[in-house]
């Protein structure tokens, strides 16, 4: 197996080449816990002889401390780096290994097999070509052993090596193999996992590694290598229609303008005609523009900077594809989402979607239903959980080029990012656009906001006051309501408990229901400001990144937040409607400050103490500031 060609010595330069035109193949090891998924990756490690001498120095000394094959190596200590992983005997983060042989270059991503680091490994799995799914010959196919299966057709890996291991623990016994090969099969039939390999094997020992084994005479097909060098996947990508999304737009000086990325799919030549989406332009590429110079062709995996023959407005994000074979542009899908957070997924919620090179805002609805992966079968859900996988309709705030996933997996995939943690909290796929989305345009009225508020005498915006229970919201918001009134101003109030009697009955108080209160609620205070009012709206509204999609909904200036500051305990002490006490008695369940968490603003417009001013100076103080900027005409 191992490539230590005489070249290095005689011809560096000429080895680096033969090295560089050697096929990639990316693929991961997936399966339960303790199925010797490391170890197995150790032993492609040890035997490629691409261990230096110190390192195995170092794995000596380390196997006979953490190790668990007594004086043996540990070949598990290669990839599992991590203390938190040598402590625990399981690996927890993924651990991408890079090795080649005379035939191929390899880079495989060692990914965990415990339930709750199912995320890192649907991680891994997003970029590879194929998948080696580790089954310990003494359990047989286990519960994780299906959902990684299953995340794997979701994702789109096609090529998968069922690699029964620990058959020495077995008696390397054909009986087994076969039981646990034929119970495999039944599960992956409907997820379309067709090209299957079963190889019996036993990573500790190196059975059908490398080498064939004589242990298991019985077997005739491929060992691992065998199968690894020879699987075909690089003509999949190449074969699929041009893609490229940009990265960079390329300006170095004024005779030069290219348009810079990784080509995702196809093949592309100087002459052929492309397709800028979402514009729907069209030209020609000029040339192909590398660091060592022009290229007469360029195909997927390469990065390079197209020129084209005509001035045509492109910005990063954008897609550069074939003419005659171009993406589909649209701002709703059906999509499979991959739930990555400790938080559910709360239908409503506005987060970001990174797809490609674009981040635009998507706003997920209720999912039509979640997946048990063990039986595959379809449940109803109002919301996901962390490492569940449902698929549900998303819009987004700007149309995007996209491939289904299972066409495009490059350009058909994406993640999605809380708004204000940055953190990833959920990986997808797009299935299709929604065909209703074509068929809804706005109507141009004659009569717009502008003249609406100009016959008021006065700047529409939403009063978005927000604070605890009992911290005087709509006290202050009728105050001030009527000293608007009283100078002849238009307004209208939206209060929390009244909206609750009629637009939002059907709404309870969970986090998935609290966050469709607020979204109902905007789009009706959208429409008032619309109509040129001065809308007050008074709603204990908890979560930052609700208050934020309201605030979104409007012009910059059109949003008001006022924080109405009351600490909890003095909230409590007034309690006129009692909520508190039965909160604290359990009777009143998801109760904000109680049970239920209140995320204050970190920047409001106006921020409003309680402790120090009555409901009457905190009404003049709001008053003051409209008069100030100009919105009470």
């Amino acid at each position: 197996m191992a490539h230590q060609s005489d070249l290095i010595a005689s011809d560096i330069n000429a080895y680096l080449k033969a090295h560089e035109n050697k096929s990639l193949l990316r693929f991961i090891t997936c399966g339960s816990v303790d199925d010797g998924k490391s170890t197995l990756i150790g032993r492609l490690l040890y035997e490629s002889k691409l261990i230096f001498e110190d390192h195995l120095t170092a794995l000596e000394a380390e196997s006979k401390k953490m190790g668990t094959q007594g004086e043996e190596l540990d070949l598990a200590l290669l990839v599992d780096g991590l203390a938190a992983e040598r402590e625990q005997g399981i690996t927890i983060d993924v651990a991408y290994r890079f090795f080649s042989t005379e035939k191929r270059k390899f880079i495989v991503a060692d990914t965990p097999g415990h339930e709750q680091y199912t995320r890192n490994m649907a991680t891994g799995a997003s970029t590879a070509d194929l998948a080696i799914m580790m089954i310990d010959a003494r359990k047989g196919v286990l519960t994780q052993t299906k959902r990684h299966s299953f995340i794997i057709s979701m994702l789109g890996v096609k090529h998968v090596v069922l690699a029964i291991n620990k058959m020495d623990l077995v008696d390397y016994s054909q009986k087994v193999f076969n039981e646990i090969d034929e119970a495999y099969r039944a599960f992956a039939a409907p997820l379309g996992l067709k090209h299957i390999v079963a190889i019996p094997m036993s990573a500790l020992r190196g059975d059908n590694i490398i080498t064939a084994s004589n242990m298991t005479d019985w077997y005739q097909g491929p060992t691992l290598m065998q199968h690894l060098e020879t699987v075909q996947v690089e003509a999949e990508e190449q074969a699929k229609p041009f893609r490229m999304p940009v990265q960079w737009v390329n300006r170095p000086n004024l005779d030069f303008r290219g348009f810079s990325g990784e080509i995702v799919s196809g093949r592309i030549r100087p002459g052929d005609k492309i397709k800028a989406l979402p514009s729907a332009r069209e030209s020609q590429v000029a040339k192909i523009v590398t660091y060592d110079g022009e290229l007469p062709e360029a195909c997927a995996g390469q990065s390079v900077t197209l020129t084209l023959t005509d001035e045509i407005d492109i910005s990063r994000g954008d897609m550069i594809a074939a003419a005659a074979s171009p993406c589909a542009v649209a701002d709703q899908f059906e999509t499979r989402i991959l739930w990555m957070s400790d938080q559910p997924m709360l239908p409503g919620r506005p987060y970001l979607m990174k797809v490609g090179t674009r981040t635009v805002t998507a706003m997920p609805a209720q999912p039509k239903y979640k997946v048990n992966v063990n039986t595959l079968e379809e449940l109803a859900a109002k919301q996901l959980e962390l490492n569940e996988i449902g698929v549900c309709n998303i819009a987004l705030d700007q149309q995007i080029p996209f491939d289904p996933y299972d066409e495009n997996r490059k350009t058909g995939g994406f993640i999605l990012i809380d708004r204000l943690t940055n953190n990833t909290v959920g990986m997808g796929l797009l299935n299709f656009a929604l065909r209703r989305a074509a068929n809804i345009h706005w109507q141009a009225m004659d009569i717009d906001k502008d003249a609406r508020a100009s016959l008021k005498n006065q700047k529409p915006a939403i009063l978005w006051f927000t604070g605890l229970s009992g911290s005087g919201k709509s006290t202050i918001a009728n105050l001030l309501e009527r000293k608007l009134h009283g100078i002849n101003r238009h307004t209208t109030s939206l209060d929390g408990d009244n909206v609750r009697h009629g637009l939002n009955r059907d709404l309870g108080f969970t986090d998935a229901d609290r966050v469709e209160n607020i979204r109902r609620v905007a789009e009706v205070s959208k429409l008032m400001v619309e109509s040129g009012l001065i809308t007050l709206v008074s709603f204990i509204s908890p979560f930052r990144s609700e208050r934020q999609m309201a605030r979104n909904v409007v012009a910059p200036d059109e949003f008001i937040e006022i924080f109405v500051d009351t600490p909890l305990n003095v909230a409590e002490q007034r309690d006129v409607k009692g909520l508190y006490k039965k909160a604290r008695a359990g009777e009143i369940k998801n109760f904000t400050g109680i049970d239920s968490p209140y995320e204050p603003p970190r920047s409001a417009e106006i921020h409003i103490d309680t402790t120090k001013l009555t409901a009457e100076e905190a009404a003049d103080q709001i008053f003051a500031y409209l008069e100030e900027r100009g919105y009470l005409g």
